[in-house]
């Protein structure tokens, strides 16, 4: 059976409204699909911030250890911050593992990808950076 007003395509302002629009056949109705925006992923948020922090604490070590050296305090004071880049490094990288599954296994729903991977690398870089000024000053302690 045909009815008179039955439609064949969508509305031209359902592509405009953010909706998809999917006609049931056999029938003149549709049912409608709002188009979500996906959200960002707060773990993949985390990591970034926490990557960025890291790598200036890892500067801040390379600054105090290695202006320290000369009389002594160097590796001291730099030794308290590479503990903390290291762990503000080792918690990026571990959000960023984390934001990266969310988002992988969501499908739209959870965004953030960029955000995850970019955390993991900054907090190994941040990581990195507190170790090697730390062994520097180090190194320059002992050569003075």
């Amino acid at each position: 059976m045909t009815y008179p007003y039955q439609r064949q395509v969508p509305p031209p302002h359902a592509a405009q409204s953010g909706m998809r629009i999917d006609l049931v056949q056999g029938t003149p109705f549709g049912v409608a699909y709002p188009l979500v925006q996906g959200t960002p992923s707060g773990p993949a948020i985390g990591s970034l911030v926490a990557g960025i922090v890291s790598v200036f604490v890892g500067l801040t070590v390379s600054c105090l250890g290695l202006a320290g050296a000369a009389e002594g305090w160097g590796p001291v004071a730099g030794g308290a911050f590479t503990v903390l880049a290291v762990f503000l490094g080792l918690g990026a990288i571990g959000l960023g593992v984390f934001g990266i599954r969310q988002v992988r296994r969501s499908g739209r729903l959870v965004t953030g990808r960029g955000m995850a991977v970019t955390g993991v690398v900054l907090g190994s870089v941040g990581a990195g950076i507190g170790v090697l000024s730390l062994l520097a000053a180090f190194v320059f302690a002992a050569a003075v």
